[in-house]
């Protein structure tokens, strides 16, 4: 590993060679001889082809080139961030230490709103070569139909999720039609946002980036429900509206987006199983425990999504 990554950034490096956390991919801290950090991720195999890992990088390097706060890849000796060993695909990043926040002032929810607005005009200039489509009829699709697909269902509560996930689906495509769909990060939680004093806020971990729309970059940052938390929605709107539009009609997506999500997560877990025989995140994932939890929590969700209030005034 320490050849490897000599030879790609035609430096030396120390013998420090220390694992990092992480679910899917592989990843380490290094140290160049000079005493910079260094962290080499390689991709896990067979996830992401190298189309879909460069639109990554490609977005990475824009975004870094505007001077926004994001951790892009180092180029490697041969020109391309992307290097490739064995028919593992990896790439080498400074290392950027910081603190991860739980809990936002209004100031920072102004911060991470421009943060966001800055990102999102850079994202809207162009579409990705292969990246998901974050939309009900695509991706969440796409994961409940690899969950029926692959037994991970208990035989008797399949046709209830399968039920489920349809009902849902068709309940919340249609209000997604018309809005932009643009490049995003996709994953934008709190994890995913660390802080570094005397500068600002910083947006890592673009291994999910998607063609989605806007409002997916902050639901998850929100502390609660969306009728719960629209003082931290006006916040935030303030600050992103600094650089960019937004449609506040798209605010009405945070609650499908919230269901979405919990599809994501089991398909998530399941690619673990297949590929490793457990998840990790979810020690209990197939067990007829976990299934009746998820399909309860989803019901529900579909529920609160069906009770939703028309939204007014502003927020049309």
């Amino acid at each position: 590993m320490l050849d490897l990554v000599e030879k790609a950034l035609a430096v030396r490096c120390t013998n420090l060679c220390r694992p990092l956390a992480s679910y899917i991919n592989r990843v380490y801290e290094l140290e160049g001889e000079d005493g910079g950090g260094l962290v080499v991720k390689f991709y896990r195999p067979g996830r992401w082809g190298r189309a879909t890992l460069q639109d990554e990088h490609d977005f990475l390097l824009e975004l870094a080139g505007r001077e926004i706060p994001v951790i892009a890849p180092l180029v490697l000796a041969g020109g391309s961030s992307l290097g490739e060993y064995q028919g593992i695909y990896f790439a080498v990043f400074p290392k950027c230490g910081g603190r991860s926040w739980d809990e936002y002032s209004d100031e920072q929810w102004l911060e991470i709103g421009r943060l966001l607005g800055r990102i999102h005009a850079v994202g809207a200039g162009r579409v990705p070569a292969g990246r998901i489509v974050m939309a009900p009829e695509q991706s969440t699709r796409q994961q409940a139909d690899y969950l029926l697909a692959g037994n991970f269902i208990p035989a008797d509560l399949a046709p209830q999720f399968a039920a489920l996930t349809a009902t849902l689906i068709a309940a919340i495509s249609p209000l997604f039609a018309g809005f932009e769909m643009i490049r995003i990060h996709g994953d934008c939680h709190f994890s995913n946002l660390i802080y570094r004093p005397g500068e600002s806020f910083y947006l890592i971990d673009f291994d999910d980036m998607a063609l989605g729309p806007p409002v997916q970059d902050f639901w998850m940052l929100l502390p609660g429900y969306q009728q719960e938390t629209l003082a931290e929605i006006e916040l935030f709107l303030e600050g992103y509206e600094t650089f960019r539009d937004f449609d506040r009609r798209t605010l009405r997506l945070i609650e499908p987006l919230r269901a979405m999500r919990y599809i994501h997560y089991m398909a998530w877990c399941a690619y673990q199983v297949a590929e490793e025989g457990l998840s990790r995140v979810a020690p209990d994932f197939g067990t007829r425990d976990y299934w009746q939890r998820e399909i309860r929590d989803l019901d529900e969700q579909l529920a609160r999504i069906q009770a939703a209030p028309e939204p007014q005034g502003n927020w049309r």
